[in-house]
């Protein structure tokens, strides 16, 4: 469903150096998987996802999405995939009825299939209460939850989530939780990038361990802990930044 194949893409560095900003990534994900793309910040997630939807020409390498080549036909991709962050905003002056129809519209969603999806949605995300109230007056979580129903108004077969629970406290957290698990059970692939590493194993069934752009490990959490010999995310990554450490230290 998922294809990402030796994507890298490197940006203009002082003294004219090339910055490496992702380091040929490879991975797949399948129908109903959760697979997370976690590292902590700057570590080139944002950049692959960018990537992979078209907003961001890689330097080498591709992505496919259902068969279809992110390269050759980014805007068909963007049809094919729901998109969640924290950086999307809300339209402050609609109601949350009023922007998910305007979103329809831009797919060219049958105006009654739109209303008996936001009705859908509504109910499965619990903004019922609201729908109709300003964006602008809706809390945090409450707009959080209007996003993870645009990312889906189309039904894409794939979803990408940066960051998802950034700003949003345990209930708003534990709504994102949900939502992943509604996606797993309508057989979406799923990528989940994230941080937060303690958040990452309650999402994620398979994991891809993100550092300055390389993927260092993949697998699921079982076979990361064969490979790297810890029990916990956090402490994979703490070596891989001491061994980096130590390394600079050195040279």
């Amino acid at each position: 469903m998922i294809e990402v194949d030796k994507l890298s893409r490197h940006f203009p560095g002082p003294n004219q150096q090339p910055v490496m900003a992702v380091n040929d990534v490879s991975f797949r994900v399948e129908r109903g998987e959760v697979f997370g793309l976690l590292g902590p910040n700057g570590a080139g997630k944002t950049t692959t996802l960018r990537m992979m939807l078209g907003l961001l020409r890689p330097s080498s390498g591709d992505s496919r999405i259902d068969n279809v080549s992110v390269a050759a036909y980014p805007d068909e991709i963007k049809r094919r995939v729901g998109f969640v962050s924290t950086s999307v905003g809300v339209y402050q002056w609609l109601s949350p009825r009023e922007m998910l129809l305007f979103v329809a519209d831009l797919y060219d969603i049958d105006p009654k299939l739109a209303q008996q999806r936001i009705a859908d949605l509504s109910r499965l995300l619990d903004f019922e209460s609201y729908l109709d109230r300003r964006c602008g007056v809706l809390s945090t979580g409450q707009k959080q939850r209007i996003n993870l129903a645009r990312a889906l108004i189309h039904d894409p077969p794939v979803m990408l989530l940066d960051e998802p629970t950034r700003g949003l406290d345990i209930v708003g957290s534990q709504v994102v939780f949900e939502y992943i698990q509604h996606l797993r059970t309508e057989g979406k692939a799923v990528i989940i990038c994230t941080h937060r590493l303690d958040e990452a194993e309650r999402f994620a069934g398979r994991f891809g361990l993100l550092h300055e752009g390389t993927l260092k490990h993949l697998g699921t959490l079982k076979e990361l802990q064969q490979q790297t010999g810890e029990t916990l995310l956090t402490t994979m990554f703490i070596n891989l930044l001491k061994s980096d450490s130590a390394v600079g230290a050195q040279s």
